[in-house]
């Protein structure tokens, strides 16, 4: 789960991290209030999940209520890459001396966490690790022992940080270690991390990733995310408890478990196809669950036909037909002229393809394989027509 700026700097300030005084705002009125309030001159930052804020002119600065009211006014509403910006971050402006840039991921080739830091802040890290290599340093952390002091002050030192900061910028990384292991991120980065002209080491913007599968841990975190530009659908899903992911295809897919899923969307790709999104109905699917799979597919209005393929271990494939049939019949998906292609192997799937076949639904469509299932899928929903098929 990724996190907007404003609330990935309410970590950082929750852990210990200098962050300037701000507030986030959704209104041009509520905005003159906050910069009242953190004092001019201040900066009017775009809050949408995407780069490039400032060249899209998301990013300004207002040295008075005029400007301001300019300003906010403009960048509300503004759409930045397919982002919809609704939310403003109100900041008192800094002055910056230097710009650096850290960040702490983890590095699954070494098995170990990674700490990066660079004087070459405020620009894309894949440039500076292209051009200038030697200027971006890389340490691996023992994580039993987690990043000591030294360890900080040594990553400080040899990245170049100017001497009066060396301990500024160490305590800052140490505190990011602290934001990546201790709120369960998959990446915590700041850029840049400036220093003022007093040598005030403060974190200007944040880039902060959450592991979904550990929020059940940080309830304190459960509402962040950025839900209005958020796909409805997928908000759906997420409520529902279903694993969904919107995609940009015609090809519903539905498959119950993340590895069959995804060497579904391998398949369909491969046969020519484009998946309109990703949905595992788990392990332990039950017919139940099959109807709101198919319910949730079809709530895409650009979805023109769907796979449903089944390998079951736990789930039984006489279930999954029973959904099947149980979504024709409450959702009337056979009146909305959507043809599927079923493909069920594994437990009770010669029951399954029983129920199926006499249960006559219209333009469903069965498969042997994989393969023959996705060359029927997307013949299908480019409008051909396909051999029904043996149940």
């Amino acid at each position: 789960m990724d996190l907007l700026e404003y609330q990935g700097k309410q970590l950082f300030a929750r852990h210990g991290l200098n962050v300037s005084d701000g507030k986030p705002v959704t209104t041009v009125e509520d905005a003159v209030e906050a910069a009242a309030e953190v004092g001019y001159p201040v900066v009017v930052k775009a809050q949408v999940l995407i780069g490039g804020r400032g060249k899209a002119g998301g990013v300004k600065l207002a040295a008075d209520e005029d400007e301001l009211r300019e300003h906010a006014g403009n960048i509300l509403g503004m759409d930045i890459k397919g982002h919809t910006v609704r939310t403003l971050w109100i900041e008192h402006a800094s002055d910056i001396a230097s710009e650096y840039y850290a960040s702490v991921l983890l590095d699954r080739s070494a098995k170990r966490p990674l700490v990066m830091f660079s004087v070459e802040g405020g620009v894309d890290i894949e440039e500076v690790a292209e051009k200038t290599p030697e200027k971006l340093i890389r340490h691996h952390v023992d994580p039993l022992t987690g990043l000591t002091h030294a360890e900080a002050l040594r990553v400080a030192s040899e990245g170049g940080a100017d001497a009066d900061v060396v301990e500024g910028v160490a305590d800052a990384l140490i505190a990011l270690y602290e934001v990546w292991l201790q709120e369960d991120a998959t990446l915590a980065e700041i850029n840049p991390l400036i220093v003022t002209p007093e040598r005030e080491v403060k974190a200007l913007d944040s880039k902060i990733s959450l592991d979904g599968n550990a929020l059940y841990r940080h309830p304190e975190n459960q509402g962040l995310s950025d839900r209005e530009n958020e796909d409805p659908l997928e908000r759906r899903a997420k409520e529902e408890g279903v694993q969904y992911v919107k995609l940009d295809g015609d090809i519903g897919i539905l498959g119950n478990g993340a590895g069959l899923v995804m060497s579904t969307l391998d398949v369909v790709s491969q046969a020519g196809g484009a998946p309109a999104n990703f949905l595992d109905a788990g392990g332990g699917s039950n017919a139940e669950t099959i109807k709101q799979a198919v319910d949730l597919i079809l709530a895409n209005e650009a979805v023109k036909a769907v796979l449903v393929n089944i390998f079951a271990g736990i789930t039984r494939c006489d279930q999954v037909a029973l959904g099947l049939i149980g979504a024709f019949e409450q959702l009337g998906v056979g009146g909305k002229s959507i043809p599927f292609v079923v493909r069920l192997d594994g437990t009770n799937d010669v029951e399954g393809r029983r129920l199926l076949a006499e249960a006559a639904l219209p333009n469903v469509h069965t498969a042997k394989t994989m393969n023959e299932a996705a060359e029927k899928v997307v013949a299908l929903a480019a409008g051909q027509s396909v051999e029904a098929g043996a149940p």
